[in-house]
C-alpha cells in the first residue's frame, strides 16, 4: 500500500498465509489505538489483499490510528492452500486476529471486509460475540447479501453499498437489513467496484467511525 507496509507470514491451517500490516503516523499516534482486519473479495475472481476497496479500507483505519492488517485467502498470492467457500478463510481470519492481537494486546478491535470479505468478517464477529468478546465494530462494503448466508451483525455496524451494484444488488441489502433494522449508506451512481468512487468510502469511515 506504501513505502512502509510490513510484509509478514503466519501459520495456517492449510499452510502459510501472506499478510501486510500498516501502521499509523507515530507522531499523531505513539501507539495504536486498536487493531483492524480488512479481508479482501472473492479469491476466484481476482480477489486479493492488494484490491483497491480493501486498500482504501486500510488506509480509513490507518488514518483513524489502527494497526491495519491484511491477508491473502488461501490459494491467492503466496498464501499456501485452496478457497473453502468462506470456512477455512473465516478460521485464518482468527488466526491473524490472535496474531495481532498478540502484538497489540488489550485494544479494540476493529473488522473491515468487501465483498466476499463482507461475509467472512460478519461470520467471524459472530464467532467472537459467541466467546463474548467481540469486535469493537464491523466495516462491510459490497455487502455479500444474497451471494452468502450473511449472519445478523450488530447495529453498529457501517454499511456502505453502490447504488449501481451489479454483482450483489442493492435490493438484496436491503431484504438482509430490514428485519434488522440496521441502515447502510448508499453511494450513488457506484458500481460494485466504486470504481471513481473510492474518495467517498474512505470519507465515509473516518467521519461515521466516532458517531
Amino acid at each position: 500500500m506504501n513505502a512502509h507496509t510490513q510484509p509478514f507470514i503466519i501459520a495456517g491451517a492449510a499452510g502459510p498465509l501472506q499478510c501486510a500490516l500498516d501502521l499509523p503516523d507515530s507522531t499523531q499516534y505513539p501507539a495504536p489505538r486498536g487493531v483492524a482486519l480488512v479481508a479482501h473479495p472473492h479469491p476466484l475472481y481476482g480477489g486479493t489483499m492488494d484490491n483497491k476497496v480493501t486498500q482504501t479500507l486500510a488506509r480509513a483505519f490507518v488514518a483513524l490510528g489502527y494497526a491495519t492488517a491484511r491477508m491473502n485467502f488461501r490459494g491467492v498470492g503466496k498464501s499456501a492452500g485452496t478457497h473453502d467457500a468462506g470456512g477455512g478463510e473465516t478460521d485464518d481470519m482468527a488466526l491473524l486476529l490472535a496474531h495481532m492481537r498478540g502484538l497489540y494486546p488489550g485494544v479494540p478491535v476493529a473488522l473491515a471486509g468487501f465483498s466476499f470479505g463482507t461475509f467472512v468478517q460478519a461470520q467471524l464477529q459472530k464467532r467472537l460475540l459467541a466467546q463474548d468478546e467481540p469486535a469493537e465494530r464491523l466495516v462491510l462494503v459490497g455487502a455479500a447479501a444474497g451471494k452468502w448466508a450473511m449472519p445478523d451483525i450488530p447495529a453498529n455496524s457501517i454499511l456502505i453499498h453502490g447504488e449501481q451494484d451489479e454483482t450483489i444488488p442493492l435490493a438484496a441489502v436491503l431484504d438482509w437489513l430490514r428485519p434488522q433494522d440496521v441502515p447502510v449508506t448508499v453511494i450513488p451512481g457506484a458500481d460494485h467496484f466504486f470504481h471513481r468512487k473510492l474518495q467517498h468510502i474512505k470519507n465515509l469511515v473516518t467521519e461515521m467511525w466516532h458517531r
